[in-house]
């Protein structure tokens, strides 16, 4: 039987997680004013606390297995709650550099443990629905974060974002802590398990074969995110204000993308939806490269992020099918590794490509290695116990 208060619980401290997440990168600006940074020092804003969490991952693995739900899931509401106040408050930019990579340590903190503990708790038959939930709360989070920024940056300015969240988060750490519900560490799931073909080891064919698919997935997808605004400001003459609208505006859909991922998951099989989720940002990517009119142009970009956002449930689900339920912090902690590694990479890379030709390259770039990733999928086997 699902174990419903549990999920939701886990669920909403990713709501929380990701408030913050779209908000930083889209501060830079404001911030480079405010703080009269040069460029180096306003890269480093997103760099230094990308790395930090990016080297988080591992640590988060071995700390899962050690550590209940609970006491993770406190820590990362602490983590992000007080570094969410110092960042309000400071006025020096190495203040505000360290509560930012402060803030960014409660990801993987979160996500390792919480998504190890979901899968434990509930049944595999279940199990995409379950992670199609938590990943829309993840993007009503997200998209709550940069809805308020809008709302504060109009009004009583960017610092009034921290301020006002951190009460509700470090309330929320306050509840989590008192809750019995995540304390054990133990499986508590039963039936419809997924056995790994290699069931004592964590790096296994299939797994080293799923990890190939998120890095080329993850870098395709990165290289076309990251200049998409670019790419309708500068080739399609689209303001930036009403570019940054249609972005935002994918961030709800993501909701419903997620959603769909976990559904889709449940009826046909976490393999069949990724593959699916991967075609149709491939074609709508296609599509895109090539429209001018703004109205195709949002359509296509929503749907591209309808489909980007479905990948998350699958993805997740397929982790735990092909990993030991007893190394699973290792094995989630791994994943995000691989998967931070390329998200760091993929802008650099994609630049690069940018530089030698034009940003449309961006579109080509993705949809090669998506439909690469795709390739690589089809060699995954999963065996039903």
């Amino acid at each position: 039987m699902v174990q419903m208060k549990p999920v939701w619980m886990i669920s909403i401290t990713h709501m929380f997680v990701e408030i913050y997440f779209l908000t930083q990168a889209a501060l830079i600006p404001v911030l480079v004013r405010e703080f009269n940074l040069s460029l180096l020092e306003s890269s480093l804003i997103v760099t230094v606390p990308g790395l930090i969490q990016l080297l988080m991952n591992l640590p988060s693995g071995f700390l899962t297995e050690r550590l209940s739900t609970r006491q993770l899931l406190f820590a990362s509401m602490i983590a992000e709650g007080v570094s969410a106040l110092v960042v309000s408050q400071t006025s020096e930019y190495w203040m505000l550099v360290l509560g930012i990579s402060v803030m960014r340590i409660s990801s993987p903190i979160y996500h390792i443990s919480g998504l190890t503990r979901i899968s434990r708790l509930v049944e595999r038959r279940r199990l995409n629905r379950s992670l199609g939930l938590h990943n829309a709360l993840g993007s009503v989070g997200a998209a709550i974060g940069l809805v308020s920024l809008s709302l504060f940056l109009s009004s009583t300015g960017w610092r009034w974002l921290y301020l006002f969240w951190a009460p509700p988060i470090l309330s929320w750490s306050v509840i989590l802590l008192s809750s019995s519900q995540l304390q054990r560490r133990g499986i508590e799931a039963s039936g419809d398990e997924v056995a790994p073909m290699e069931h004592n080891s964590v790096l296994s064919h299939a797994f080293l074969i799923l990890l190939a698919v998120i890095g080329l997935r993850v870098m395709g997808y990165t290289g076309a995110q990251t200049y998409m605004t670019t790419y309708l400001v500068e080739m399609r003459e689209i303001p930036g204000s009403t570019a940054s609208l249609v972005l935002g505006f994918g961030t709800f859909i993501g909701v419903v993308g997620s959603l769909y991922g976990g559904y889709s998951g449940d009826r046909i099989g976490a393999k069949k939806t990724l593959g699916l989720a991967i075609i149709g940002s491939v074609i709508s990517l296609m599509f895109l490269g090539l429209t001018s009119e703004f109205y195709l142009l949002a359509a296509l970009y929503v749907t591209y992020a309808f489909f980007s956002a479905s990948v998350w449930s699958p993805t997740n689900a397929l982790v735990a099918d092909i990993t030991p339920r007893e190394k699973r912090g290792l094995s989630f902690s791994i994943y995000f590794f691989t998967e931070g590694l390329v998200f760091s990479m993929a802008p650099a890379i994609a630049a690069a490509m940018i530089g030698l030709a034009q940003i449309w390259y961006i579109f080509p770039f993705s949809i090669a290695f998506q439909i690469a990733s795709l390739v690589i999928l089809q060699l995954l086997s999963i065996q039903t116990a």
